[in-house]
């Protein structure tokens, strides 16, 4: 593509010619599901999207709203947001494998087992995941870590992944939100000008209940689970301590990447260094598997295959290396072109002008920005440039209407933080399904937090709860 043969200047498309690239993303996704299922969707995403911006682009060409600077600011922007994930990612693939060599999370699903009741397994997993990154602040962390190792004990107790997952990321995603640690809860209160507490304190009103609901649906689940349930428990274990040396010191690793992460050292450094104490755990705590430098790179490199005879456990104690996380890589990057054009040729800001123009009543305000923020969190495929492009979109609709700034940011971040892991392409939506092994789409209809969350700001905008309106607290005061 010849980038600086565009125009100067360029024309702003109408929204009608904007939503032709979402109508045939959408089209493609649906034939995708039909044909194939929707375990496939990540298979395909990739050159959906290249294809979906593509036809975007041909169509900004049409309608002449394709220029130099606005193509470049597109993809500058886009670049900035998405690319960085890239490295995280090949660090998390580095980190999966050394942490599986190191044993620390086999020495993690060894205790899960011995310790944990299998009934009230996914209500604890969605616990200790959020307190977890309530402490750290990020999602990422705790599911790469901690999730890994709740993933292997839940299938090992004989629940569905996509059970599991759910009450992993439902609790990694709350924590996350309220967390004034957070990146996501920090670029959307200073998008709105929010104070950060302020928007902590009133996030918790739609978090809390959306998380009692999940943590209500997660207990019923457990204690509605077959009876038999972890049964094989010692078997699994046994086969555990056959392949790896089984010994609470291997948890020093975790240990010191949770106080990284407490300490707000930056995500890519704990990453990287949480992959490289792995990487010398598997000498110091197990000497059995007497891997060379060589060795470790290459199982770095091109993944772990377990083969302690047991097909369950096998799959569990497996990795995929940096070569598996590859298609997910090729993904992010497609991502990031799609988002790129989008915003490019002006068509998200056309779709963007024609949904602000025509809102007026505070329940509309809302509601159109939580649909909004979904909308462009798919269209970006990135959460952070959803909240930034969403935020500004709204200031002056919720200023025009008189509604409270915290009112924006608060609904920004349920419709936008919550919902990214959700969007199979989106870099959330691909680094979790990665990283936990479960399809977006197999662990969507379980992320009970994740969708409950943009529900419930919907249900305090109807009843109006601690919903302040500008002109009537200029009157009370005036009074």
């Amino acid at each position: 593509m010849r980038l600086f043969s565009f125009p100067a200047h360029a024309d702003q498309p109408s929204w009608k010619i904007s939503v032709l690239p979402v109508a045939l993303l959408l089209l493609c996704l649906v034939v995708v599901i039909a044909l194939f299922g929707p375990d496939r969707i990540s298979e395909f995403s990739p050159y959906i999207l290249l294809l979906t911006a593509a036809f975007a682009l041909v169509l900004g060409l049409k309608a002449r709203s394709v220029c130099r600077r606005g193509m470049t600011t597109g993809f500058m922007r886009s670049v900035r947001q998405i690319l960085p994930a890239v490295p995280m990612l090949l660090c998390i693939a580095a980190l999966s494998t050394t942490w599986m060599l190191s044993g620390v999370v086999p020495t993690l699903v060894d205790y899960g087992l011995a310790v944990l009741n299998p009934r009230l397994f996914l209500l604890v997993a969605c616990m200790a995941c959020a307190m977890i990154s309530v402490l750290t602040g990020s999602s990422w962390s705790t599911i790469a870590t901690i999730g890994v190792a709740f993933m292997g004990i839940g299938s090992l107790m004989g629940y569905s992944a996509g059970w599991v997952a759910g009450a992993v990321i439902s609790g990694a995603y709350f924590g996350d939100k309220i967390s004034p640690l957070s990146d996501t809860t920090v670029v959307a209160s200073s998008t709105c000008g929010v104070d950060l507490f302020d928007h902590i304190r009133y996030l918790l009103i739609t978090a809390i209940p959306a998380m009692s609901l999940a943590l209500l649906v997660f207990g019923v689940r457990g204690l509605w689970s077959d009876p038999l349930v972890g049964s094989d428990s010692p078997m699994f274990i046994n086969l555990l301590h056959e392949q790896y040396n089984i010994t609470p010191w291997v948890m020093i690793i975790p240990a010191l990447t949770i106080t990284l992460i407490a300490l707000r050292v930056n995500t890519l450094t704990v990453l990287a260094t949480s992959a490289l104490m792995g990487a010398a755990g598997i000498w110091i705590f197990q000497p059995q598997l007497g891997m060379s430098v060589i060795e470790v790179g290459s199982s770095v490199l091109s993944g772990n295959a377990s083969a302690s005879g047991d097909e369950m456990l096998d799959a569990l104690l497996s990795t995929g290396g940096i070569t598996g996380m590859l298609p997910t890589i090729f993904l992010v990057l497609s991502a990031m072109v799609f988002g790129g054009v989008l915003i490019g040729t002006g068509m998200l800001g056309s779709i963007a002008r024609a949904i602000t123009s025509r809102i007026k009543r505070r329940t509309s305000v809302v509601g159109a920005t939580v649909g909004s923020g979904l909308c462009i969190n798919a269209f970006t495929a990135d959460q952070y440039l959803a909240l930034i492009i969403t935020g500004n979109m709204f200031r002056n609709v919720y200023r025009r209407s008189a509604l409270e700034m915290r009112l924006l940011s608060r609904s920004i971040e349920d419709s936008v933080s919550v919902t990214s892991v959700l969007i199979p392409w989106n870099s959330c939506g691909v680094t979790q399904s990665t990283v936990l092994g479960v399809s977006t789409l197999t662990y969507l209809p379980y992320c009970v937090f994740n969708y409950l969350t943009p529900l419930m700001s919907l249900v305090m905008i109807w009843t109006g709860f601690k919903v302040r309106s500008l002109a009537g607290m200029a009157v009370g005061r005036a009074s």
